[in-house]
């Protein structure tokens, strides 16, 4: 294969969200408060599960663990795109470029890792109850963070090296907000074939991996709540695991729009990964707080400590 005579890409355009011309400072309004709500709500669901000695439980763990992966996988994109929004400048350096694809993968994989996991927990809850604190012991729940976590950094490797070890000769304009697969493999100067096929492979195997033990954990969980004789018994385990199917429903679906389409739809994937990257991580804290008791309390408590909120 012949390669082209010309200096190899140094930096990338990101030529931003399509059809928006004019309107950047409409959606920098519209997209800063999302973005301060995303690292507000999930500090505040962190301080509430490392300051409560009521929340130091498996569920709340991983719950912690999720508002850390929430504000990491926001900052990815976020702070970028709203200062190109502000009229700053789009480029982004090659080094920048892979980082950001490398940790966007690698933060968007834990999220379906920590699913499953927290799956896991909510199944040996409540099927099995009596031995929930022998078989989600304190090394079990750290040995399962941290491969999550693994994993992630594995799988994000992969699709990162695959990605960037194609050359890129130019043109070198990102018909995206942000440096992603399906936009950068476009500007190879190489077959592309490989990359498409191993990360097309890649996130639907994980995906369909993690969504069927999900699936077979609330099957589960399901015939056990069905099994309960109390009407309050049932109500409360239905509404312990409500918000966590909530926030997998939103998960999942943007994750088969972008990436699962034999045939991506830009601007489709564009409007579900603005959402996937702003909305998902913001409304994870709704799910869980609005939902939650003791969550709520805690939150409570640390602002009457803090002198914000006065005792009732």
């Amino acid at each position: 294969m012949e390669v082209k005579n010309c200096c190899m890409v140094t930096e990338f355009i990101l030529l931003g969200i399509p059809h928006t011309e004019g309107l950047e400072m409409t959606l920098f309004v519209l997209f800063l408060p999302f973005y301060a709500c995303t690292l507000l709500g999930n500090v505040s669901i962190l301080v509430a599960v490392m300051s409560s000695a009521r929340l130091h439980t498996p569920m709340y763990f991983f719950l912690g663990n999720l508002s850390v992966f929430d504000m990491g996988f926001s900052s990815v994109t976020c702070p970028k795109m709203l200062l190109y929004l502000m009229g700053l400048s789009r480029l982004i350096s090659y080094k920048d470029c892979v980082c950001q694809l490398f940790f966007f993968h690698f933060l968007g994989s834990i999220e379906c890792f920590l699913f499953t996991v927290m799956a896991y927990d909510r199944f040996t809850a409540i099927c099995y109850p009596l031995r929930y604190t022998v078989i989600m012991n304190p090394r079990i729940c750290v040995a399962l963070a941290v491969g999550t976590w693994l994993l992630g950094c594995i799988h994000s490797s992969i699709l990162t090296s695959l990605t960037f070890t194609l050359p890129y000769c130019g043109p070198n304009e990102v018909d995206h907000f942000f440096c992603d697969i399906p936009a950068l493999l476009p500007l190879a100067c190489a077959d592309t074939s490989l990359a498409q096929r191993v990360s097309f492979t890649n996130v639907g195997l994980i995906s369909l991996v993690c969504f069927l033990l999900i699936l077979l954990s609330y099957t589960r969980i399901t015939i056990s709540i069905l099994s309960i004789c109390t009407t309050e018994g049932r109500r409360r385990a239905f509404s312990t695991c409500s918000a966590h199917l909530i926030a997998i429903l939103c998960a999942y679906g943007p994750i088969i729009t972008v990436y699962l389409q034999p045939t991506p739809n830009l601007m489709l994937g564009t409007v579900v990964q603005i959402l996937m990257n702003l909305a998902g991580p913001m409304l994870n804290p709704l799910i869980y707080t609005l939902r939650n008791k003791e969550v709520k309390t805690a939150l409570k408590t640390i602002l009457h400590r803090t002198g914000h909120v006065p005792e009732s």
